[in-house]
């Protein structure tokens, strides 16, 4: 398996539980994208090295699949960042193979394909063009020993399995609703008693906090199902948030 190869992985999850819709990501024949085409190019640096870009279709732009009222370049930008970090991490979980973005900057086009890929949704569809030059660098080659000399043993290097973020899927995680607050001073919060109330900063019509740590990673309104209290979700955070709550916990 190679950096594509899991960036296709990747990025078919992150796309369809980040973007609104959850489209569908599909391999598919390439074919020449309109005028107005952008995209971004990472620049990666371990064990595999190179340049990997994608480009997308300009008519994506039209369609809020990033959220309603962003800017949706931005957005896009930020996905797709988020997805050349996750994919680095598939490799090291498939492979072994160390790497890392060291930059993320935009591009128009490219001149070459390495695979084509549509993403649809809602009776809609996006070509998404994708360019790899990520290699593994040829190992050097080892001097052969002196004639005198009788040849070292090989060292034995500690085989580290590379940990995925799937290894965390079944990790039980404290949430909690947060339903506003208020800063009291603490004469006065030694002064409450049965019956009193405390106002808080938030209206009731206002959506709760999901938090996670001392994360929020969703927001939405309080229900009741079968006798208790329950969340109906409106709004995530992106993966790459929610993300961040988790690694708080370790």
């Amino acid at each position: 398996m190679n950096y594509l190869d899991c960036w296709a992985t990747v990025a078919a999850t992150l796309f369809s539980q980040a973007l609104a819709g959850e489209p569908e990501l599909t391999e598919s024949l390439p074919k020449p994208l309109p005028a107005g085409s952008f995209g971004f190019a990472a620049t990666l640096s371990g064990d595999e090295r190179g340049r990997f870009s994608v480009v997308l279709d300009a008519e994506v732009l039209a369609t809020p699949l990033v959220g309603e009222g962003m800017d949706q370049k931005d957005g896009w930008k930020e996905i797709l960042r988020e997805v050349a970090d996750a994919a680095a991490g598939e490799l090291l979980a498939k492979t072994g193979h160390k790497c890392k973005v060291d930059s993320f900057e935009e591009i128009e086009s490219e001149s070459k394909v390495s695979r084509a890929f549509q993403l649809r949704s809602a009776g809609k569809s996006w070509t998404i063009l994708v360019r790899d030059e990520v290699r593994a660098p040829r190992p050097a080659a080892k001097p052969a020993p002196a004639p005198t000399q009788a040849a070292a043993p090989p060292a034995m290097e500690a085989a580290v399995p590379g940990l995925g973020i799937e290894l965390l899927l079944d990790v039980e995680l404290d949430a909690s609703l947060r339903f506003g607050c208020r800063e009291m001073p603490l004469g006065e919060v030694l002064d409450l008693g049965p019956g009193d109330v405390v106002q808080l900063d938030r209206h009731v019509a206002d959506p709760v906090d999901l938090l996670v740590g001392d994360k929020i990673v969703a927001r939405g309104e309080v229900v009741v199902v079968n006798g208790n209290f329950a969340l109906r979700v409106t709004e995530v955070a992106l993966p790459r948030k929610r993300l961040e709550s988790i690694r708080c916990l370790f």
